[in-house]
């Protein structure tokens, strides 16, 4: 699992075996179960992960008891309740396993450590932050502005493994639409 922990990294930058070992000395690892959670509301999030096996839902509980997904997150993807991560505040999201999940967790004083070392790895993580703020903007104006047809498209186009590891009243609810409506689309 390193080795491809190696790899997302040197997608974008490269490093040496010494560096590659700096930066794995400053993650820990966990294995979770089925329906576990990551993280759940009101918790304090220390630590940001990397999926290296599994898959994982980010979501919020309003008021009525509704759950509204904000993100999956599957092999190779970063996951976190960031506004607590950075803050060092209580989640105000859960995060739970779909599936059995092996994560590599980074605390927020490891990845500043990390960073201060390495400047190659802030670039790195620069380029993932943007890249996380683009895919939000995409989602939000899609919730804003394309029809539930559209929106179901878009996810089976970025998302197509995800169509079978995913049951589908979860994939209704992450675009904002009853089970129902999605049984009419697909």
């Amino acid at each position: 699992m390193h080795q491809v922990l190696r790899l997302h990294f040197e997608n974008i930058v490269q490093l040496t075996d010494n560096q590659f070992d700096f930066i794995m000395s400053h993650f820990t690892t966990r294995k979770l179960k089925k329906h576990q959670f990551l993280i759940q509301e009101n918790q304090i999030v220390n630590e940001d992960f990397w999926v290296a096996k599994g898959l994982l839902r980010a979501y919020s509980t309003d008021a009525n008891g509704k759950e509204h997904i904000i993100q999956f997150a599957k092999e190779d993807w970063w996951i976190s309740d960031y506004q607590a991560y950075f803050n060092q505040l209580q989640s105000t999201i859960n995060i739970v396993c779909m599936e059995e999940t092996e994560v590599f967790c980074l605390s927020l004083e490891n990845r500043e450590k990390i960073c201060l070392e390495l400047h190659k790895v802030e670039h790195f993580f620069r380029k993932k932050s943007n890249m996380g703020y683009i895919a939000l903007q995409r989602r939000i104006l899609s919730l804003l502005s394309s029809s539930a047809k559209e929106r179901y498209e878009q996810f089976l186009l970025q998302y197509p493994d995800l169509l079978q590891r995913i049951p589908k009243a979860l994939i209704a609810s992450y675009l904002g639409v009853s089970r129902e409506t999605l049984s009419r689309l697909i």
